[in-house]
């Protein structure tokens, strides 16, 4: 549990120190290749463009999660991908270059299947199934601790 913490603690320093640093560094380096101006309009056109592949994508996941249930069938593949939509949506509402583009590359569906390969590895490694066959405490059972006795009826 220890070790968890402590990657979930480096996660937490890229994802809230390292990638602003880059973020401004790509933009600077974006903004003196290209000038200021030009630089802010590639991120304003850059959000208009992701605002309509988040919208056109969504409302595709959003289609295909319906026709999976009314088929009667697990829709996993397609709440991963609703995830995936999620996740890149709010990766391109960060302002810059670098989370647009993971935002973008989740979101298109010809780029979204590696994606859901990571994903779907990352979930099954933390996933822990208990069925009908699974093993058990000695002395436990479904409702806990398992009391030996003898019933009296008077």
């Amino acid at each position: 549990m220890a070790r968890r913490r402590t990657g979930l603690g480096w996660l937490l320093v890229v994802l809230f120190v390292v990638m602003p640093l880059v973020e401004i560094y790509v933009i600077i380096q974006v903004g003196q290749a290209i000038g200021p101006w030009w630089t802010i309009l590639l991120l304003v056109i850059d959000s208009i463009l992701g605002t309509w592949l988040i919208r056109h994508e969504g409302a595709r996941a959003w289609r295909a999660l319906r026709e999976a249930l009314d088929s009667g069938r697990m829709p996993a593949r397609e709440l991963a991908d609703g995830a995936l939509i999620l996740i890149g949506g709010t990766l391109m509402l960060a302002p810059g270059f670098v989370t647009d583009a993971f935002g973008v590359l989740m979101i298109l569906p010809f780029t979204r299947p590696v994606f859901r390969r990571l994903l779907t590895g990352l979930v099954t490694s933390r996933l822990v199934v208990m069925g009908p066959g699974a093993a058990r405490r000695p002395g436990a059972g479904p409702d806990g601790p398992v009391i030996r006795g003898e019933v009296v009826d008077d």
